[in-house]
């Protein structure tokens, strides 16, 4: 058997925040994959270590509660040194802001709040959005450039939000391709945002359906998650929203335009109470759940095409339609039953140890074009998951690649200042990330949003010039 291939070397100190389902399932790949000792790493995280990865592992383990008050005293940063935050209810950009401060490397999966920061009782519904989250991360941008200091801050970088981004990047490739549009290959935002207009996109469906089952049926009264309960819980009753593209001609009666930007909207509505149809290759036509994510907007915001006067031209609309796995489902929909009493509820997430089959299919079903539609992603099974690396399920390693990719990316490139998923060479990460996804592959489709529509009750409402307006693709 080969050796397996050493990425990179982790010079100075490693700071993990937080140590759940993707903490644990990156440790047997950070040391399989990167030059760094045991002694480089601290791991800080409020929970005891349940998995038994940092014991075994031998990690320097604090159960520390870090909070807006006490991070800068807890994370003690040096120069040189990476934080990789993997937790829940840690303020993302008062890290990012020390990391800057401290000339040291960052890297999330994701954008949070400090504990309850999504779920103030005074705040607007717009406040509570993550289109608004995002603006807020956007400032350490400008802090950076304040400060003269620009060492590499990834935000966002897990598998959604994360490495679906560069999904949109080879299917665009392959679209361009397959339809004989592509001239050269883009280089920058411009560029790429332009092939995308050329080609006719109009929907960017971030398309997944977790198939995972466990050995033990759920019971009444737990939440249960493939990847994380808290966070599941968290995204899901915040309000549903996606990136609006320039196509759309019905605005939804419940939608509403944030007061700053103009590539996000959001519906009066939680995100788990708002369903979409959407498609994936073994599945075919589904109904998920538009779950407010972070790609969603950075990924139309990438996308558009403005001119000389910045008005906007060309966007794509681009949303999150999110199938859970059956528990997940069971779970949320008990829950909304009880008015979202969180605090009733027991919660389990569902491990490596307690997944016996099924698979999670992640991709981006691209529609639009002349070919229709196209999807491109990964089909990873969980005993493919469980082969890779120990302490995985097919969701958690779909993440942890984007985590494995994100330190490349950051350690190969120190001084690139504040990134977005976009805004990084998908080609150099799609090489260190395939062989974690299982089967990778692309298909097009002929199903439309208007497929087998009205079959038993007429359907007088739809818009059938154009099937791929977000009204067609909602359920209502």
């Amino acid at each position: 058997m080969s050796e397996p291939i050493k990425y990179a070397t982790f010079t100075k100190h490693l700071w993990i925040i937080g140590f759940g389902a993707i903490a644990c399932g990156t440790i047997p790949l950070l040391f399989k994959h990167f030059n760094i000792k045991k002694e480089q790493i601290t791991v800080i995280a409020k929970d005891p270590d349940v998995s038994g990865c940092a014991k075994e592992y031998d990690l320097n383990y604090k159960q520390i509660e870090i909070t807006e008050h006490n991070y800068k005293e807890v994370v003690d940063l040096q120069e040189g040194d990476f934080v990789l935050n993997l937790s829940v209810d840690v303020g993302c950009i008062d890290l990012m802001m020390w990391a800057t401060d401290r000339n040291a490397l960052y890297l999330d999966t994701a954008v949070e709040l400090w504990d309850g920061g999504f779920l103030e009782p005074d705040q607007t519904t717009s406040e509570r959005s993550l289109y608004y989250t995002r603006q807020e991360c956007l400032s350490v941008r400008e802090y950076q450039s304040q400060i003269g200091k620009f060492p590499t801050v990834i935000t966002s970088h897990g598998a959604n939000p994360g490495i679906v981004s560069h999904f949109v990047k080879c299917a665009l490739l392959n679209i361009a391709k397959d339809t004989g549009v592509l001239n050269k290959k883009p280089t920058t935002k411009q560029e790429w945002a332009e092939l995308s207009r050329a080609l006719g996109v109009k929907a960017i469906h971030i398309a997944e359906r977790d198939t995972q089952v466990s050995h033990t049926p759920r019971p009444m009264g737990q939440i249960q998650s493939t990847w994380s309960v808290d966070g599941f819980y968290c995204e899901s009753i915040q309000p549903s929203e996606l990136g609006w593209g320039t196509h759309e001609k019905h605005f939804p009666n419940d939608g509403h335009r944030h007061d700053f930007g103009d590539v996000g909207i959001y519906l009066e509505n939680q995100s788990h109470s708002v369903r979409v149809r959407s498609w994936t290759p073994s599945l075919g036509s589904y109904q998920g759940y538009l779950i407010t994510h972070n790609e969603a907007m950075t990924i139309s915001d990438y996308l558009t095409v403005k001119n000389e006067k910045g008005e906007v031209e060309y966007r794509p609309t681009c949303q999150f339609s999110y199938l859970p796995c059956d528990a997940a489902v069971l779970s949320m929909n008990e829950l909304a039953g009880k008015n979202y009493n969180y605090e009733n509820f027991t919660k389990k997430l569902l491990t490596y140890n307690d997944v016996i089959d099924g698979r999670d299919e992640l991709g981006v079903l691209v529609a639009g074009h002349a070919k229709n539609a196209y999807w491109f992603g990964s089909q990873l099974t969980i005993h493919e998951a469980k082969k890779i690396s120990p302490y995985n399920t097919a969701t958690t390693l779909q993440v942890v690649s984007g985590v494995i990719g994100g330190l490349v990316y950051a350690l190969e490139n120190p001084n690139k200042g504040y990134l977005e998923c976009e805004e990084m060479d998908h080609e150099r990460i799609m090489e260190v990330i395939t062989p974690f996804l299982g089967t990778l592959k692309g298909e097009y489709t002929d199903w439309t949003p208007l497929t087998d529509r009205g079959r038993y009750f007429e359907d007088n409402a739809l818009d059938r010039s154009d099937p791929w307006q977000f009204y067609n693709v909602r359920y209502q």
